[in-house]
C-alpha cells in the first residue's frame, strides 16, 4: 500500500503555474540543444513530451532572442550566439570578483575605506566585491546591491564609456532624485561622463546618500573596453577637499592594477 501511494506521488509532480513552466520548458530546450549540439522540432518535443506544435513555439521565442539558431537546409536548431553572450557576461562577472578580491583588500588597508568592485547590469552598477578598511565606520553590506548609474561613482565611471546610444537610453530617461545633491540634469550628467572619459576617475558627492562621497575608476578588458569599477567609499567628513587627490591616486592605481589582472596591456 505504502508503495503505491509513493509511487504515486512520484508520477504526478504538482503542477506549475503557466508562466512558469514555459520558463522551465525553455531552460530544458536550451539544455536539448546543448547537449545533443542541434536537433530537430520533433526531436526537442519528444524530449520534452509536448506537441510539435509547442516545441516549435519555444524554439521560435528563443530564435527571436538570439538564443537559438536554425540550419535552413536541414531544419535542425542549435544554440545561438546570445548564449554565449550571457556566457560571457557570466565569466566576467566572476572572473572580475576573483581577480579583484585582493586588490579590493589592499586598497581598502590603504586608505581605511570600504571599497567595491561594481559591473554594469542592464541599468544599474551591481556590487560584486567588497572590502572594509580599518577606519570603515559603517556596517553596510553593498554586495549585489544594484545602485543607479547617474548617482554613484560606480555608476559614471561605468556609463561613461559605454556606446554613445547606450548612453543617450540611460540620459533619455528621467533621472530620481535620491538626495538635494542628485543629479537630475540630463545636460549636466552628459558633461560629467564626458570629464570622467577625459580624467579617468569619477565622483559622487553625496548624491546617493548625503553623509558619503566616492570615488571611482574603470577597469579594462584585455581590448580596452570597460568591464567594471572600482569604488572607494568615504564619509563625507573624512573626504574633504585635501584628501581628494590621495584617494582618487590610490584608486586609479588599484584600477589598473585590477585591470592589469583581466589581462589588459599584457
Amino acid at each position: 500500500m505504502t508503495d503505491s501511494v509513493e509511487g504515486q506521488a512520484e508520477a504526478k509532480p504538482p503542477k506549475q503555474p503557466g508562466g512558469v513552466q514555459s520558463v522551465d520548458r525553455a531552460v530544458t530546450v536550451l539544455e536539448i540543444l546543448a547537449r545533443h549540439g542541434e536537433a530537430a522540432v520533433t526531436e526537442v518535443a519528444e524530449e520534452l513530451g509536448v506537441h510539435k506544435s509547442t516545441a516549435f513555439r519555444l524554439l521560435g521565442v528563443l530564435e527571436n532572442r538570439g538564443l537559438v539558431g536554425q540550419e535552413q537546409e536541414r531544419g535542425k536548431y542549435y544554440l545561438g550566439a546570445g548564449v554565449l553572450r550571457l556566457a560571457g557576461a557570466a565569466a566576467v562577472r566572476l572572473d572580475i570578483s576573483q581577480e579583484g578580491a585582493p586588490v579590493c583588500r589592499q586598497l581598502a588597508a590603504e586608505l581605511g575605506e570600504t571599497v567595491n568592485i561594481a559591473v554594469l547590469e542592464s541599468d544599474a552598477a551591481v556590487n560584486v566585491t567588497q572590502a572594509r578598511g580599518p577606519a570603515s565606520v559603517t556596517a553596510q553590506n553593498w554586495l549585489g546591491r544594484r545602485t543607479p548609474l547617474h548617482a554613484t561613482s560606480s555608476g559614471k565611471a561605468l556609463l561613461a564609456y559605454q556606446p554613445r546610444a547606450v548612453r543617450e537610453a540611460v540620459l533619455a530617461r528621467k533621472l530620481p532624485r535620491l538626495t538635494e545633491r542628485t543629479v537630475t540634469s540630463a545636460a549636466v550628467l552628459r558633461r560629467e561622463l564626458a570629464e570622467v572619459v577625459e580624467k579617468g576617475f569619477a565622483v559622487a558627492i553625496e548624491e546617493l546618500e548625503l553623509g558619503l562621497r566616492a570615488v571611482a575608476a574603470p577597469v579594462r578588458a584585455p581590448d580596452g573596453s570597460v568591464i567594471g569599477a572600482i569604488s572607494v567609499s568615504v564619509p563625507a567628513y573624512r573626504l574633504a577637499e585635501e584628501r581628494l587627490p590621495e584617494v582618487v591616486k590610490a584608486t586609479v592605481s588599484a584600477a589598473g592594477e585590477l585591470s592589469r589582472r583581466m589581462g589588459y596591456g599584457s
